[in-house]
């Protein structure tokens, strides 16, 4: 008979007042390699459920075979890891009701893990009971992490937890870093992961991270590495006049998350691999913001706001971004070191977007075609933004490379790729080869949009003042002429010498 949504609310009410008793009974889990670890003090006293607590004497008071059962435990705790315990003959309801007996506050609280672990090993555990042991198990963890004591005794009930098989579905290890980070105990939080990496890991409920899960956080280093990532709260003020004023707060820092991988590992320790795809998220994230900042800086030297930055600003910067290539390199190794084949896909993929917004074009090129070579399709749109940055750095073999497949494209699709190839010519300043990029796609049939034909023609225009030559300017115009993208111009000359204007009708 199974237990019903009243008896397990109050079960899991009466398990949030259980404590562990200060005994030095040792205990000993079949199953299990190693040794148990010492007794953590005292659990928690309660637990914050969605529902309110019953008191005590909600629990039905145990009689028949449950009470022989139990009082037998209490003379003789360790018989409940025997093959032949006296749960035997319980109902599934009953050995809900003995969990919820010794997790009461007073009682044996281990004994309710020993009762466990002999469910598991008689196969007697169903969803209600893992989720009855679960309640009982959180709330233990809150409570401890709530007393402010010493993280190692968090890391031991774990460890209890994971070698009597507590698999609730969710990592109970994440639960205890989130409890300490939301606490704002994030130092705390940061040694706790440090003694469960000691420890070997724990898995306490929950699977160690797979790196193939792209979007998901796995292990106790990725999950408070994800945590330390900046999160943006939007935060509402009222006025003296009932107004209200809107404004965004970021808390959080992409480098610590980083700093955070690298030290563990660094250290001696051995983080789960989905840590340093974890840590490349972060640097690609890190790396958008500079380039953002940086681009924001750089307009503002353009327009005369601020004077031009001093040698050793612009040593800073190179060092920064140096800083960040180098510690994606870094993490890209040991993942590719200690990760299956399938993370080879997801580190190329965060190396390519890393480079792409750091401006690197042979770099993030190598990195298109590592994906390829996996099997692993890029994204159309990053092929036009890699021959983009290519093409601004001067890069004609890179160029070459990317444009060998265009032409086999749709219409739409090769003139998506030479829009970007020509506004990556103009942002370089390669005039000449941004005219010849629009000539040739008038050339494919492909009529280029007004803003580029603009670029090109005021680039152009500003080319003849410093060199003299009309050459490149003429050429373009007739040839935009002819296919009726520009009316009549004139095409006019000022030489200062003889004070004459020279015009050529066009």
């Amino acid at each position: 008979m199974a237990l019903s949504s009243s008896h397990a609310a109050a079960a899991a009410a009466a398990a949030a007042v259980a404590t562990f008793p200060q005994s030095t009974r040792s205990r000993r889990l079949q199953g299990s390699s190693s040794s148990a670890s010492p007794r953590p003090p005292p659990p928690p006293r309660a637990l914050r459920l969605d529902h309110a607590a019953p008191p005590l004497s909600a629990a039905p008071a145990p009689d028949g075979l449950l009470a022989a059962a139990i009082e037998h435990l209490e003379r003789e705790p360790a018989s409940a890891a025997a093959d032949e315990a006296p749960l035997a003959a319980l109902s599934p309801r009953e050995l809900q009701l003995v969990l919820v007996y010794f997790a009461q506050e007073g009682r044996d609280a281990y004994c309710a893990l020993e009762v466990f672990d002999w469910l598991r090993r008689s196969n007697r555990v169903d969803g209600e009971t893992m989720e009855l042991m679960a309640a009982i198990a959180c709330g233990w963890i809150e409570r401890l992490v709530g007393a402010g004591g010493d993280v190692a005794d968090v890391a031991t009930l774990l460890g209890e937890m994971d070698c009597v098989g507590l698999r609730p579905g969710f990592s109970l290890v994440e639960k205890a870093v989130a409890l300490y980070w939301d606490r704002g105990e994030r130092e705390h939080a940061v040694e706790f992961v440090r003694d469960v990496l000691r420890r070997g890991g724990l898995g306490a409920g929950g699977e160690q991270g797979s790196a193939d899960r792209d979007g998901e956080r796995g292990g106790p280093v990725g999950y408070l590495a994800w945590k330390m990532m900046p999160v943006l709260y939007v935060m509402v003020a009222c006025c003296w006049d009932s107004s209200c004023i809107g404004f965004v707060v970021m808390d959080g820092d992409y480098r610590d998350a980083v700093k955070l991988v690298v030290e563990f590992k660094e250290s001696g320790l051995k983080p789960e691999v989905y840590s340093y795809l974890i840590g490349l998220t972060a640097l690609v994230k890190e790396q958008k913001e500079f380039s953002k900042a940086l681009r924001k800086l750089n307009s503002l030297v353009k327009d005369g706001s601020i004077s031009k930055l001093d040698a050793e600003s612009m040593h800073s910067i190179e060092k920064y971004q140096s800083e960040l290539l180098s510690d994606g390199v870094l993490l890209s190794n040991w993942a590719v070191e200690e990760g299956s084949s399938e993370v080879l896909g997801l580190v190329h993929e965060r190396l390519l977007s890393l480079y792409t917004c750091a401006g690197c074009g042979l770099e993030a090129e190598h990195q298109l075609w590592e994906m390829k070579l996996l099997g692993r399709e890029p994204d159309t749109q990053l092929y036009d933004v890699v021959l983009a940055i290519c093409a601004s750095q001067g890069e004609a073999a890179a160029v070459r490379r990317l444009l060998a497949g265009v032409e086999s494209t749709s219409a739409g699709r090769r003139k998506k790729s030479m829009s970007w190839l020509l506004r990556g010519y103009v942002k370089g300043g390669f005039i000449l080869d941004a005219s010849e990029t629009l000539m040739q796609m008038l050339d494919m049939g492909l009529f280029p949009d007004y803003l580029d034909r603009a670029a090109v023609l005021t680039a152009l225009r500003r080319n003849i003042q410093e060199s003299g030559s009309l050459e490149s300017y003429m050429k373009l115009c007739k040839r935009l002429s002819e296919t009726d993208l520009i009316g009549p111009c004139i095409v006019y000359l000022y030489v200062r010498k003889f004070k004459l204007w020279m015009m050529h009708m066009l």
